[in-house]
């Protein structure tokens, strides 16, 4: 059976590594360190790092499958970089115009300690380093996959991806919700960065067309699985394994899978959600594994 704490701790210590270094090599040149410390704060402040572990395990899947062309020379560098396009959606979200949260994996939300200003800049430099990553001359002597990398990750963070997905999230506390217009906003505000990360693992380990539409299939199921999975967290775990308040959404009014369909009906479509996904990498086999694993722990999390 896949280990996939181990894999998720691994794949956490080397982002983290890559991400340590890179900012040190940014302080060297910093004309706004105050900046770059709040940049640092948020982008290493822990976290599960569940999206660039599925760049790297979706990468050491393609190569163990593909023979069609060459890998990136740091698929890290990719999960690196859709870890700061993640940290930059979190200080924004956190901000008091947004979701008004003071706590981010248990320690003190970037407005809180830096103040918002800095916060949304901060965000904001986050947001265009990933980009800065991603166009690297020495990231892949394929500058096509680069391009299609910076694309996958353009598409998820704007209007069609996370920043729409909020914005619907905002006007659900107004309008009445379906579960279809949850399922959309879902699908852009947590799913489109997931759907990314999984397809561009594919595209920095060499892999082949059929195998990207696979893991973007896979991505979609995930992505509105985890979601559902953090609204039966927020109704039901503890705010202290949480590392943010409990219950903010029903606070706020807010539709959710949770508030349509109740606790056993959600946990359920977030169950039947996983077996999708896993059944669109099962033809892949062993090599399939890491994602499966990701997947499962998806909601099986206590956090």
């Amino acid at each position: 059976m896949t280990d996939v704490q181990a894999i998720l701790s691994r794949d956490a210590a080397c982002i983290d590594s890559w991400l340590s270094t890179y900012f040190d090599k940014c302080e060297a040149t910093a004309t706004a360190p105050h900046l770059l410390k709040a940049m640092r704060y948020s982008a290493l402040n822990g976290g599960k790092r569940l999206r660039g572990s599925l760049v790297l395990s979706a990468a050491r899947m393609a190569e163990q499958i593909s023979i069609q062309t060459e890998a990136c020379s740091s698929p890290v560098a990719v999960a690196a970089s859709v870890e700061l396009m993640h940290s930059y959606s979190l200080i924004h979200d956190d901000l008091p115009a947004m979701d008004d949260a003071e706590l981010r994996r248990g320690a003190a939300a970037n407005h809180i300690t830096f103040g918002e200003a800095t916060a949304i800049l901060a965000g904001d430099a986050l947001q265009t380093e990933a980009f800065a990553i991603l166009s690297a001359p020495d990231l892949s002597e394929c500058t096509s996959k680069q391009l299609k990398l910076i694309h996958l990750l353009s598409h998820a963070s704007g209007f069609q991806g996370m920043a729409g997905g909020q914005m619907l999230d905002l006007l659900a506390v107004e309008q009445r919700f379906t579960m279809a217009n949850i399922r959309q906003m879902q699908d852009m505000k947590t799913g489109a960065l997931i759907h990314a990360a999984a397809v561009m693992g594919v595209v920095a380990g060499g892999g082949a067309f059929a195998l990207e539409q696979a893991a973007g299939r896979y991505a979609d199921a995930l992505g509105f699985a985890f979601q559902i999975a953090d609204d039966l967290l927020d109704c039901e775990s503890d705010p202290s394994l949480l590392g943010k308040p409990s219950g903010r959404d029903a606070e706020q009014g807010k539709a959710s899978p949770v508030t349509l369909l109740g606790l056993a009906e959600a946990r359920k479509m977030a169950v039947d959600l996983i077996s999708e996904a896993c059944d669109f990498l099962r033809p892949f086999g062993d090599a399939a594994n890491e994602m499966i694993a990701l997947a499962l722990f998806a909601i099986d999390r206590d956090h």
